[in-house]
């Protein structure tokens, strides 16, 4: 079943709070991240982080080939909300309240206990494009505000909410499980995260999930009933 692309026609900033647009106020949640992200970059030294670090973290190698997969996410995140907006209302409340949720979880992680690595490569094994990338996110991303990581935890609410939409094709479902894997291997493997960021993730995903479909998804399920999306 093909997706009808939502009707924006007569949208303006003065009618947010109009019904068929007020979906378009949550992506408000990003200017409070970005502000808080500012805070915890900027204003948190790094003399005041404690160090994340475990034993996988040295057996786990720096690999350019996983900065493919790392940048990825900006897209799939990116890709992710903007297609859930323009043709899956619904879904797009359920994605943006779902990365809000870990947002502030982990924004909380951030200030309460700041946290750092140091697995950063002083020198590439080699020079190529895709180190010259990863060169200049480490340069505009300091290696503090790390555990748990939301690369992981935006990645969570992808999947969680692909995998529940029964009109996409059983290969894109495999697809998106397959790239989400690699994702949460690349934060390691490109030594932006500690193994223990991505584990540190899941609990987060796991309260993001409880709360957004909990009552709506799960409880029916548990019960063998039909939820909203089987109706």
């Amino acid at each position: 079943m093909k997706k009808q692309l939502y009707d924006y026609r007569g949208f303006s900033l003065k009618k947010l709070t109009d019904p068929r647009f007020s979906h378009i106020l949550l992506l408000g949640g990003w200017i409070g991240y970005f502000s808080l992200y500012f805070i915890t970059e900027n204003l948190i030294p790094i003399e005041k982080c404690h160090l994340i670090h475990c034993a996988l973290d040295d057996i786990i190698p720096f690999n350019d080939f996983f900065i493919i997969f790392y940048v990825g996410w900006y897209a799939l995140v990116f890709g992710s909300l903007a297609y859930t907006l323009f043709f899956d209302v619904p879904r797009f409340r359920k994605l943006q309240i779902f990365i809000m949720i870990t947002q502030a979880v982990a924004m909380a992680c951030y200030i309460i206990y700041p946290s750092y690595q140091n697995l950063r490569p002083e020198v590439f094994p080699r020079g190529n494009l895709l180190t010259m990338v990863m060169g200049a996110i480490y340069a505009f991303d300091t290696p503090t505000g790390i555990c748990p990581s939301l690369h992981i935890a935006y990645s969570l609410g992808i999947v969680s909410v692909g995998l529940k939409d029964r009109r996409l094709p059983a290969i894109l479902k495999v697809l998106l499980v397959f790239v989400v894997i690699m994702i949460s291997l690349a934060v390691c493997f490109v030594k932006q995260h500690s193994a223990i960021d991505v584990f540190a993730a899941l609990p987060v995903g796991l309260l993001a999930e409880i709360l957004v479909y909990g009552k709506d998804y799960w409880l029916p399920k548990f019960r063998g009933e039909k939820t909203c999306e089987d109706r």
